[in-house]
């Protein structure tokens, strides 16, 4: 499926610091516990880097001790989706955003009630609005 919002790599090659576009274009990770929103409190909603999108909320993100900002559900349905990643000799499920395919992380099934789901994103994929 296309995503709606067509990504233009050279202007965000401008934009973008280069942990920010290796995480974002080029499926690349940052440090734990060394990143922005691993332990960031305040409420509000964390968006798309690329697009604004809005992903996720303060009201879902927990501690899971990982050093990476985690989310047992995104703010919708539809906005993220999740691909099998077979990189680095395992299988996992990638999450990317649903409007224009930025990477953001992977989710695993060891996360708290009611989702058990838990959406390891990295802070160099996300901006944050205040509540």
């Amino acid at each position: 499926m296309p995503y709606r919002i067509k990504l233009n790599r050279e202007a965000l090659k401008e934009t973008l610091t280069p942990l920010e576009y290796s995480v974002c274009l080029n499926h690349g990770t940052e440090a734990p516990f060394q990143n922005e929103f691993w332990n960031h409190k305040t409420e509000g909603i964390y968006h798309c880097k690329c697009c604004d999108t809005p992903l996720f909320s303060s009201e879902t993100k927990f501690d899971s001790g990982t050093g990476w900002p985690s989310y047992f559900k995104p703010v919708s349905d539809d906005a993220v989706e999740e691909i099998e990643d077979a990189s680095l000799g395992m299988v996992r499920t990638e999450v990317r955003c649903a409007a224009c395919g930025s990477h953001l992380g992977h989710v695993f099934p060891d996360g708290p009630a009611p989702t058990h789901l838990r959406y390891c994103i990295n802070s160099a994929s996300l901006n944050f609005e205040p509540k």
